[in-house]
Parts: C-alpha cells; sequence; structure tokens
C-alpha cells in the first residue's frame, strides 16, 4: 500500500486508548498490549497490521465498482465520517441507522425514489400549484428524508461492505450485515466482540482523533482503488478507440474492392 502506517502517528492520535478494563471483552485480549490505571492499552503494531489487511481489501472492492457504506451516528464521528466517506464519493449513515436499511433494501429505495419525485415536482412546477399546507408538508417529509437517506440516495444495489465506527453502538447494522453475508470493517474497541466483525481494527472508537487518523488512512485506500479502477476504463476505452482506428483502412480498403468489383460487373 502507498498509504504507509506509522505507528507512532496512531500514538499521537490516541489510537491506543482502551476502556475501563472491567468493560473489557475477553475476546480482544489478542488485541491489548498492558494494562494502566484501570484502563486497557491497545497494541498498535497489531492495528497498524490490521488497517493495512483492511485497507488491501477495501481497494479491492471500491476497484471492482461496488460501494462501500459507512456507518457512525456517534455525535463525535459523525461529521468525521460525513467528510471522509463523502471524499471518495462513498455513501454513508450519520443519523439513525433505517431499520431494514439492508435486509428490506426495496423500501429504503421506494423512500429514496420519493424524495427525487418531491425534488422533480419543484423542476416542473406542479410544486407551485400546490396549497401553503401541502407545501410546507412535503418540505418536511424532503428534509426528513434527505436527513435520514440524503448520502445513500446514488446506492442503487446493496453496497458490497460496511464499514462501522463502534459495532456495540451499530449492533443493528453488524446483524443485518451479517444476515446478507455483506463484509464488516469496523474499529473496535476493547469492549466490543471482535468476532462480528470480519476486518477488526483494534483501536479507540471514541475519540474524534482516533476516528479522524483511522478513517483517513481507510479512505486513502478507497481511492487508490478508485483510480485502479479509473485507469483501467481509460486503459479499455484507448484500446476499442485504437482498434476503430486500425479497422479503417482494412475497411476503406474492402469498400474500394468492392467498388471495383461493381464497376467491372
Amino acid at each position: 500500500m502507498a498509504n504507509n502506517i506509522e505507528v507512532k502517528d496512531l500514538l499521537e492520535a490516541g489510537v491506543h486508548f482502551g476502556h475501563l478494563t472491567r468493560k473489557w471483552n475477553p475476546n480482544m485480549a489478542p488485541y491489548i498490549y498492558m494494562e494502566r490505571n484501570g484502563i486497557h492499552v491497545i497494541n498498535l503494531y497489531k492495528t497498524a497490521a490490521k488497517i493495512e489487511e483492511a485497507n488491501e481489501a477495501l481497494q479491492k472492492i471500491a476497484a471492482s465498482g461496488r460501494k462501500i457504506l459507512f456507518v457512525a451516528t456517534k455525535k463525535q464521528a459523525k461529521d468525521i465520517v460525513a467528510e471522509k466517506a463523502g471524499a471518495v464519493n462513498m455513501p454513508y449513515i450519520t443519523e439513525r441507522w433505517p431499520g431494514g436499511m439492508l435486509t428490506n433494501f426495496v423500501t429504503i429505495r421506494k423512500a429514496v425514489k420519493k424524495m427525487a419525485a418531491i425534488d422533480r415536482m419543484k423542476k416542473d412546477g406542479t410544486f407551485d400549484t400546490l396549497s401553503k399546507k401541502e407545501k410546507l408538508q412535503i418540505d418536511r417529509l424532503r428534509a426528513k428524508l434527505e436527513k435520514n437517506l440524503g448520502s445513500i440516495q446514488d446506492m442503487t444495489r446493496l453496497p458490497g461492505a460496511l464499514f462501522i465506527v463502534d459495532t456495540m453502538r451499530e449492533h443493528i447494522a453488524v446483524k443485518e450485515a451479517q444476515k446478507l453475508n455483506i463484509p464488516i470493517f469496523a474499529m473496535v474497541d476493547t469492549n466490543s466482540d471482535p468476532r462480528e466483525v470480519d476486518y477488526v481494527i483494534p483501536s479507540n472508537d471514541d475519540a474524534s482523533k482516533s476516528i479522524e487518523k483511522v478513517l483517513s488512512h481507510v479512505t486513502a485506500a478507497v481511492a487508490e482503488g478508485l483510480s485502479e479502477r479509473k485507469a483501467d476504463k481509460d486503459a479499455e476505452k484507448a484500446g476499442k478507440e485504437s482498434e476503430g482506428d486500425a479497422d479503417t483502412p482494412a475497411k476503406a480498403e474492402k469498400e474500394a474492392k468492392a467498388v471495383k468489383s461493381e464497376d467491372n460487373e
């Protein structure tokens, strides 16, 4: 990966701070380095290795053209996720997780289409013919849909993966992804169960600096995958164009022979 993970950077961002020892999940034991002042300290060498492992997989998913849905509804993560995921054009959920977001995706798509229908009404002038009360109701509905589903309106099919900040808080998203066999990538703190996640990134999922540091590495890998996809598409397009150019002289010669043959007849 071009985006090397420096343990020193992770340390400075406080990625190593876990929860109080009494709140720990024993399944996180392999990722814990030590206990200090009643708090578990995460092994950052393992964190760095796990980020690289996750990045390799995320890069491949992005390069394949599938979407990665980022999920983080906790206050200190919302803005960071919206900014980082938005920068690589990936969908994200930062408000309440809509129940059935994955398992009842058809219904979610209907809500998104409703939002698009309201936008069309405003463009074609239909909205202007409504009463003041109707306009207010529609505006409120549009605002509610935008808040909950705004970032996923371009997601026309189920995502190729989920990236979650705090699996305990987003347990419904975890369960839905598991049910549909959608790979789960997640920042997993010392109080969470890593067995629920396919790609575990042991890390402090409460501090904004820690969340931003991990998300920066992850979205850089996604951006790399998207660049690969674009390069492949450009190469394919150039190949087709050159094939077309190569066919032109042969085609012209064939046409000339056909005309000559008609003249001889």
